[in-house]
């Protein structure tokens, strides 16, 4: 009768559950997941691929934007997959499309723990996981269908596989770890590649097999990376153009350009495709842009909006809508105006960027603790024993955390294209150096006295990182500033006064607190706000504007009265209509799950139609409907010249004028109404044809996502 309860009691001692990871767990789902079946179609560029990949299975494969498989997203598929697999199950909905992130995100929060656990121990595990968690753009990724949450989970597979390798002494779980990153390419391209060197260096150290073994099976995972990596583009590039969508974001309809150019060497000097024009940097140093006096304001297609005087127009601000100012417009010189983690605001390039408020708010609330927590587990993980360059196991480990932050901390620095959600791609390496950083800290502050240096590591990084923390909250509220230090500093002097007692591990907890109440209020904030953009943000912003901090980037809108007069005009037409861009299509897609053509793709300006072609489609009655919002990009110019010359207009009072009926989302940046006076009227040569868009303005690169353009009749043509 007792051998079932023994057999119960062998089990449970051989898996052990750590509760406070199951509470984390718990934690991470509910800020990751609650209230994303109330926020719209997320990214709604993404939401109509994923509407047009449940259609058919070669929409599936390729990513195609929409449902007639014209043209593609201009990221690669596989996490595009995962949401599709979702939504075709549970149908298209903003919770369909977000739930794989959410599962990733709090999937990454488990594989921090199990990264961290078995070498650092049990605390420095949970709180690797614990900072994972509480992240604020790891929260704000991990509520949209953007790529990143998945990314990121892949990223943790492999480096888990890397060190199971080594344990096991094991080839395959190399070649797998390796294939795993080729994998993850295929989810947001070079963005995967950062890790490797700090892999390879692991490995190198870590391994006990001889060097040319090493050699020998670091080659075999190699040419897994390049097989898992190059399968997908090779296999589209290799297809025929007739045969497959155009390939978005390239300007020779190839994925691997699309990799290293747009996705790739672009990100790093500043992007000059798929903008219309050269948009090099967000950000860039202050040294190009000396003069911010008498600044043009720039479209993305290459207009130039009249004179615009910060000196004088700031002052004016609360004239410009809170989405615009939270944005971060771009001004022809480089600078930015906008809060915190705006969509386009990244701060002047250097080697302290990451600090700025433009990023630091997103992701850097414990980068000062995970810094000096990695210098202490260096100097506590050492073996006096050996020489300094003979590390010891987890010093090897810490090694390979360190080589994961680098590589990335660079790039960040010193890149000029990238959103602030990119900074996502720092946060496993925040957190397991924090984790295994304090686990080491608390090491040298119990072995050693007030006389030795090993001892003040933890109370240095403690007061160095609330610091910061007081820094950034100083603008929001000023008494958790005052708070934040105040407690602080009392704890890290208590902890060396009462370093023996009892007292002391009290104090410690309260320190470490005072290090983690704002970025955990940071991070709730996009769950309060209930906020899945296309741009992810977090910040107290969110819970004054209603959520939604995208700057009027990837949440379009719907003119109900204009889709009914479509629908019942459409006939037999291949597409519902065409326009510029995906700003004005995606919305359309996601509503209908008809093909709507995004002529020149995210921005309108990939040359994926030619005017011959298009005349073809419009003779054919395949196209009878051309909807303009004046914003056609630079490749498409002669298509809607021609559109302008040949067309009919219809009245606008068919179909209900200008105005929105139904909204799907918020509305675009500017409206005639409230743009500051000096922008009402644009400067400089415009294509011929060309006409500015009074009703709307798209700053920053993304595209329009208003209705209210000009209808043409194409039907009238032939």
């Amino acid at each position: 009768m007792n051998q079932p309860t023994e057999k119960k009691a062998n089990f449970f001692s051989r898996h052990k559950i750590d509760w406070v990871l199951v509470i984390l767990l718990l934690i991470a789902l509910g800020l990751y997941g609650y209230g994303t079946w109330k926020t719209g179609s997320a990214n709604d560029f993404y939401t109509s691929a994923i509407t047009s990949m449940t259609q058919s299975f070669k929409n599936f494969w390729y990513a195609s934007f929409d449902p007639a498989g014209y043209i593609t997203v201009d990221k690669p598929p596989v996490a595009l997959w995962f949401m599709a697999i979702s939504a075709k199950i549970l149908g298209v909905s903003n919770f369909s499309v977000v739930l794989p992130s959410v599962l990733f995100g709090v999937g990454s929060v488990y594989l921090m723990y199990r990264l961290v656990t078995p070498y650092f121990g049990q605390l420095a595990g949970r709180i690797a996981a614990l900072v994972m968690t509480i992240t604020p753009i790891v929260v704000a990724d991990s509520r949209t269908n953007n790529m990143d949450a998945t990314l990121i989970y892949f990223l943790l597979l492999a480096i888990w596989m890397l060190q199971k390798s080594i344990n096991k002494n094991n080839m395959y779980w190399l070649i797998g770890s390796f294939a795993t990153i080729g994998f993850a390419f295929n989810i947001k391209m070079l963005q995967a590649f950062m890790i490797i060197p700090g892999m390879l260096l692991f490995y190198w150290l870590a391994s006990k097999d001889s060097w040319k073994k090493k050699i020998g099976k670091l080659s075999l995972a190699g040419i897994a990376l390049v097989v898992f990596t190059l399968s997908w583009p090779l296999s589209v590039d290799m297809t025929s153009a007739s045969n497959r969508p155009y390939e978005g974001g390239s300007q020779h309809n190839s994925v691997l350009e699309l990799a290293f150019g747009y996705n790739g060497t672009q990100r790093l000097l500043g992007q000059t495709t798929g903008t219309g024009g050269a948009f090099k940097g967000m950000g860039n140093n202050s040294s190009k842009s000396k003069s911010t006096n008498n600044q043009q304001m720039t479209m993305p297609n290459g207009q130039k909006m009249g004179n615009f005087k910060p000196s004088k127009n700031m002052k004016n601000m609360k004239n410009i809508p809170s989405n615009a100012r939270r944005g971060g417009m771009k001004m022809g010189g480089g600078k930015n105006m906008g809060g915190a983690g705006g969509a386009f605001n990244i701060g002047t390039a250097g080697p302290l960027r990451l600090f700025q408020s433009a990023l630091g708010p997103q992701i850097s609330w414990l980068l000062p603790f995970a810094i000096i927590g990695m210098i202490a587990a260096f100097i506590g993980y050492a073996d006096p024993k050996r020489k300094w360059y003979q590390l010891t196991h987890r010093q090897k480990h810490v090694v390979l955390w360190t080589g994961w932050l680098v590589p990335v901390y660079g790039f960040f620095s010193v890149a000029s294209f990238f959103h602030p959600y990119y900074t996502i791609m720092l946060a496993p390496a925040i957190a397991a150096l924090a984790g295994l950083g304090l686990a080491a800290m608390i090491k040298l502050f119990k072995e050693f006295g007030l006389n030795n240096y090993k001892a003040y590591f933890l109370p240095v990084a403690i007061v160095a990182t609330a610091a910061l923390q007081a820094w950034y909250v100083s603008s929001y509220y000023p008494w958790l500033t005052v708070l934040i230090i105040v407690v602080a500093v009392i704890a890290s002097v208590g902890l060396l006064i009462f370093k023996a007692k009892p007292a002391g591990k009290a104090i410690m907890i309260i320190g470490l607190l005072s290090i983690a109440v704002a970025p955990s209020f940071w991070s709730l904030t996009p769950t309060l706000a209930k906020e899945s953009a296309a741009i992810p943000t977090a910040g107290p912003d969110l819970l004054t504007s209603g959520g939604n901090n995208s700057g009027g980037i990837g949440n379009g809108t719907v003119n109900t009265k204009l889709l009914n007069y479509l629908t019942k005009h459409q006939g037999n037409a291949k597409y519902l209509f065409a326009t510029a861009d995906s700003g004005t299509a995606a919305p359309y897609i996601i509503k209908t799950k008809k093909a709507v053509m995004a002529m020149g793709g995210f921005n309108g300006t990939d040359p994926a139609m030619t005017l011959s072609k298009f005349k073809q489609l419009v003779k054919s009655g395949q196209v009878k409907y051309y909807l303009d919002e004046g914003k056609s990009g630079s490749t498409n110019n002669e298509i809607v010249n021609w559109i302008k010359k040949h067309a009919k207009k219809v009245n606008a009072s068919e179909y209900g004028g200008s105005s929105n009926s139904n909204s799907s989302s918020n509305t675009s940046m500017f409206t005639a109404k409230n743009r500051p006076s000096n922008m009402t009227k644009p400067s400089g040569k415009m294509a011929k044809g060309q006409q500015p868009n009074t009703g709307s303005m798209n700053m920053g690169g993304g595209p329009s996502n208003m209705s209210n353009g000009t209808l043409y009749d194409l039907s009238s043509i032939y």
